[in-house]
């Protein structure tokens, strides 16, 4: 299946995409379409025979418990709406505790990486297995971005790619803007990862913009395109003429002559390569330093998945919740990352709330950023803006009587009749301590 040159849709540019030339298909988050009608927008790209792949985000097929049933119906919904020849997620966690550690239940709000150990890789190819058999297309995973690295990890990128699409037939979706964010941070030579995975399964490429700050590479999806990150598309098309390629951009997004510029670039450069011959033999993928599994060892899922579900818990706690760092894990890039998802999660619910900013004006980052830090996450992020607010209005703020007016309305048009008091607070506190007895 060839898709082409394509752009991912965001409501924001959705016009400057229906403008641009030579789009072949365009990529949409999953979870910001509704199951029953498209934008005005996407149907006029499909009218154009333009091509939409639904691309998820929320699925945490590497998070220690099955796959949501009620999630994958949902992307399963829209795949069929956009009569699309396949879907796409990621190879990541976004949310940890619950019954299966017996801990209250956290969500990152973000993609984190799987620990690359044989154990991580049996919860996650059951995982696969069980959203293939829900989906009505096939399914492609993309590698993710990190800042931090597991201890005592088994297999290299590119084995635990092999491992996972030998083991399951799925397809990948390399994201090569990725595999530059791993060497800088991870100290990961992208060709060694493109030499040990099967390309043959790739079924399309990402592309996409990051900035280097203090040594560190964020993926940030809302800067330029960087050489370093064509060089790796470059070293790619040598091994393969991937069928899709993607231009993805999240936000700050720039006129569309730049965007047309970017396009432009990626197919200067796929262009200009040429698929080299690639002798198996002579290049075997390494194995990893534990060595293979023998295939006698006994397996037991449900203990796998525990021990899965405790560290990825332990990991996900102290990045939102304060809890000490696990064993092994790298204090300066921990602290990186959850001042990232405190970030990230601020932006966010700006977004799907935007009235809060201008309700509170620039207090709004500050106060958020300290709501959060003794508040994480646990059930997404609109109703992440609704117990913001509650919080803010128990508090007696803003201190603003007009605002918090204005702040007492919006929040009663979402959650209930009666601004929350004191007596609130104490009363969920209460409830609190019983359910933990």
């Amino acid at each position: 299946m060839r898709l082409g040159i394509g752009i991912g849709w965001r409501p924001e540019i959705a016009d400057a995409v229906e403008a641009l030339p030579g789009i072949d298909w365009v990529e949409a988050v999953a979870e910001n379409l509704c199951a029953d009608h498209l934008p005005a927008s996407l149907e006029r790209l499909r009218e154009r025979g333009v091509t939409v792949v639904p691309h998820g985000v929320s699925l945490g097929l590497g998070g220690a418990d099955r796959p949501d049933p009620g999630r994958l119906a949902d992307l399963a919904a829209r795949a069929a709406l956009l009569g699309t020849p396949l879907v796409t997620e990621h190879i990541a966690f976004v949310r940890a505790g619950g019954a299966r550690t017996a801990s209250p239940a956290l969500e990152a709000g973000h993609l984190l990486p799987v620990p690359r150990t044989w154990a991580a890789l049996d919860v996650l190819c059951e995982n696969v297995r069980i959203a293939q058999d829900s989906l009505p297309v096939p399914l492609a995973l993309e590698n993710i971005a990190a800042l931090i690295r597991w201890p005592d990890e088994e297999l290299t990128e590119g084995q635990f790619l092999a491992e996972l699409v030998e083991r399951t037939g799925v397809r990948l979706l390399i994201d090569v803007a990725n595999l530059h964010t791993n060497r800088v941070n991870r100290d990961e030579d992208p060709a060694r990862a493109l030499d040990e995975l099967p390309v043959e399964a790739i079924a399309y490429v990402h592309v996409a913009g990051g900035v280097e700050k203090d040594g560190v590479w964020h993926d940030t999806h809302a800067h330029p395109v960087t050489e370093p990150v064509l060089d790796i598309l470059a070293e790619l098309r040598s091994r393969i003429s991937p069928p899709g390629v993607l231009l993805e951009r999240d936000d700050d997004f720039p006129p569309v002559a730049e965007l047309a510029g970017e396009l432009d670039a990626i197919r200067a450069t796929l262009d200009a390569g040429r698929v080299r011959p690639v002798n198996r033999k002579s290049s075997p993928r390494t194995e990893s330093p534990a060595g293979p599994r023998r295939p006698e060892e006994p397996v037991d899922a449900d203990a796998v998945r525990d021990r899965v579900a405790v560290a990825q818990t332990s990991l996900l706690s102290a990045l939102v919740a304060g809890t000490p760092v696990p064993e092994g894990f790298d204090h300066h890039r921990l602290g990186i990352q959850s001042r990232a998802l405190a970030a990230k999660r601020a932006d966010v619910v700006a977004k799907v709330a935007p009235e809060l900013p201008e309700i509170l004006g620039q207090a709004y980052r500050g106060a958020f950023l300290a709501y959060a830090k003794a508040r994480p996450m646990s059930a997404g992020y609109r109703r992440d803006a609704l117990d913001f607010a509650e919080q803010l209005l128990i508090a007696g703020r803003p201190g603003d009587d007009a605002a918090r007016r204005r702040l007492t309305h919006w929040w009663q048009d979402r959650a209930a009749p009666r601004p929350p008091r004191r007596t609130t607070r104490l009363a969920r506190a209460a409830r609190s301590v019983l359910a933990g007895r």
